[in-house]
């Protein structure tokens, strides 16, 4: 019986990750894990979630959501928040403990080749996936982590024109600025690498998967409690500040008409509570056969 080859992650995308992209990802914590609250909000009640469960929360960064899971489960459940960058886990332990959950534990490994056991009830992946390498070999060896029947469910975002909190920026700098090469150090494929449904159902089904649904979730997001925090995230983050960081130098002489260009576009969007803009993601549900 012929079995499948191992898949390797790259270290590219993972030095990426520690050098560039954590330390911003924690210095904008307040917007990526409370600025898309809303979100949340809407998704977690609709989980196919039972008192009890055994629950694999994969790529769960800071923990925000394996805290919630645990929650949701209860104290005759478990939650396993599961993330290669140990540093966003050693907030999630922090904030676990903080909350009195004992039925949460943390493990910093990476999602895509960790051998799991078939024990979990339900997996969880908010924002993630996008992100795998090998999409297909990775999804297959989240489905290893379930037990025969078990549901998996992640979180991806919908296309770029329904989510201008990520792209309309880009937009506005690209005015200026060259468009990235293709050739550019990366953290993976990116954030709207499964808006397609019909290409997400092929994959989960070449990953063994059963009964693929999407649920859409619309909701307004926060990007800055002002207008000034708003362009700095947009300037750190996302495909914005991946333009404005392989810009350099030029990037740097354009700053004040860049930040002018993006104060000008985002203002419509300021409200009472800070910068909101909005959002469109796929809540997308899965089983693994019987």
């Amino acid at each position: 019986m012929s079995t499948a080859p191992a898949i390797q992650t790259s270290d590219q995308h993972i030095d990426f990750w520690d050098a560039a992209l954590v330390p911003k990802f924690n210095n904008w914590r307040h917007i990526l894990a409370g600025g898309l609250h809303l979100q949340g909000a809407k998704m977690f009640p609709a989980l196919p979630l039972r008192r009890g469960d055994s629950v694999l929360d994969a790529g769960c960064g800071w923990g925000d959501s394996a805290i919630e899971l645990a929650r949701r489960v209860g104290p005759a459940g478990s939650v396993v928040g599961l993330d290669r960058c140990g540093a966003f886990l050693d907030d999630g332990r922090a904030d676990a403990k903080q909350a009195g959950l004992t039925n949460l534990t943390f493990l910093e490994a990476d999602v895509q080749t960790y051998p799991f056991r078939p024990v979990h009830d339900f997996c969880f992946s908010r924002f993630g996936t996008p992100f795998f390498e090998h999409p297909v070999a990775g999804l297959r060896n989240l489905r290893s982590a379930l037990r025969p029947g078990g549901v998996m469910t992640m979180m991806v975002w919908r296309a770029p024109a329904d989510n201008p909190w990520l792209t309309l920026s880009k937009e506005v700098l690209l005015r200026y600025l060259p468009s990235v090469q293709d050739d550019a150090a990366s953290c993976g494929p990116g954030p709207f690498a499964m808006t397609d449904t019909g290409a997400v159902t092929r994959q989960l089904r070449f990953a063994g998967y059963a009964d693929a649904r999407f649920e859409r979730i619309d909701a307004e997001v926060l990007v800055g409690r002002d207008l000034d925090e708003a362009v700095a995230f947009q300037l750190a983050i996302g495909p914005a500040g991946e333009v404005y960081r392989k810009a350099g130098q030029q990037a740097e002489r354009h700053h004040h008409t860049l930040v002018g260009a993006l104060k000008d576009e985002l203002r419509k969007f300021v409200r009472p509570e800070g910068v909101m803009m909005n959002s469109s993601s796929w809540m997308v549900t899965a089983q693994n056969p019987r």
